[in-house]
């Protein structure tokens, strides 16, 4: 290997470091091991209403459909765990700092959009200082920085970068980490040192993030049925949830961590140190009753710079709806009852549904 290449390679892995990323791994630029399984995951319809995935499937076979003449791929990671969430044992609710008062219909947000600004914001910005680091040290060269929004399998290439393996639940796992680190990639037309794949599994014969999921979304270890899946239900799916899942979502309002919160190597995972993803007390004690009024311009005002903005006010709602109807508290109901009124039919259906649940409540409580 050059030693032109290898300093290279220390230099973007140093700079990376400088920036907040706690893992950094080069991989080369190649079609991805796991194309075929994706593309059959694809086929087999587990992508539900995310249309924009088979539209781009032919160009997440090979990162030259995000960079021409790319040959390398860094892959980063970058640790988003808040401090408040670092003693969840047991699936409970652990969000809300102690000092705010605990909401009358608790709605949770999955950690990852805890934070004070939308980590794309903020990747986005490091990597943009990552790139410029990079053409300084070699100038000419081509760099590219993406983050979850490009046709690259970055779970892939994290593995061939050695950064991890996949969980049973999909997820790519560090063994310091654990898995609550957003993944980003800077890819370059340099040849760089390309890092040792992570090979091995670490999960034996643990099954604990398969059995959690409430609504059964794992068709088989590695294989996730997104249309089941809380996260794509109360995020990507933009009409009415099917009726047999919404008791799933338990007090779910935007995304779910169940499956990471009960793997062992996530028990002694660290707190992030950045300071944009420490959780904003906000957002860690939403009230699901409280959001079934929400307007257009409030909903723009309060969640527009989140990433809780993804599913539109509607969408929103509708979670709402549906965390207030799996509540069994009929305080709930005078809200709902609101909410019939909603210009928007996926909401009105949504508090109908709720309603419906919290009346067999009261009618439950009344007989007893």
């Amino acid at each position: 290997m050059p030693a032109v290449e290898v300093s290279l390679s220390k230099f973007i892995k140093t700079a990376a470091a400088q920036l907040g990323f706690e893992l950094a791994g080069i991989a080369p630029a190649v079609t991805p091991g796991g194309i075929h399984q994706f593309l059959d995951w694809l086929d087999r319809g587990y992508a539900g209403e995310m249309g924009y995935l088979p539209r781009r499937e032919s160009a997440y076979n090979h990162p030259r459909s995000v960079l021409d003449g790319v040959r390398s791929v860094v892959m980063l990671g970058l640790n988003y765990n808040p401090w408040e969430s670092r003693r969840q044992s047991d699936g409970a609710s652990q969000n809300v700092p102690p000092e705010r008062e605990t909401p009358a219909i608790p709605a949770r947000v999955a950690r990852y959009a805890l934070g004070q600004a939308d980590y794309h914001d903020v990747i986005r910005g490091k990597l943009k200082q990552l790139a410029s680091a990079v053409r300084r040290e070699t100038p000419g060269c081509k760099v590219r920085g993406i983050v979850d929004t490009a046709p690259l399998l970055e779970r892939d290439f994290a593995r061939l970068a050695g950064l991890g393996w996949f969980g049973k639940n999909t997820m790519l796992i560090n063994k310091r980490l654990g898995s609550w680190f957003f993944l980003a990639g800077l890819l370059t037309n340099l040849d760089l040192d390309y890092d040792e794949p992570h090979a091995a599994s670490h999960c034996g014969t643990c099954t604990r993030c398969l059995d959690a999921c409430p609504t059964g979304a794992f068709v088989e270890p590695y294989v996730l049925d997104a249309r089941r899946c809380i996260s794509y239900l109360t995020i990507e799916h933009r009409s009415a949830i099917p009726e047999e899942l919404r008791a799933g979502i338990e007090d779910w309002l935007f995304g779910c961590d169940i499956c990471q919160e009960v793997c062992p190597w996530n028990r002694k995972a660290p707190a992030t140190t950045e300071p944009a993803f420490q959780t904003d007390p906000t957002l860690a004690a939403l009230d699901a009753a409280q959001l079934l009024s929400l307007t257009d311009a409030e909903f723009e005002q309060r969640f527009g710079h989140t990433p809780l903005a993804r599913p539109g006010r509607a969408g929103l709602v509708r979670n709402a709806a549906i965390v207030a109807g799996n509540s069994e508290n009929v305080a709930a109901i005078p809200a709902l009852s609101a909410a019939l009124e909603d210009p928007d039919p996926l909401v009105r259906e949504s508090a109908a549904w709720g309603l419906a649940q919290l009346r067999k409540e009261r009618i439950s409580t009344c007989q007893h």
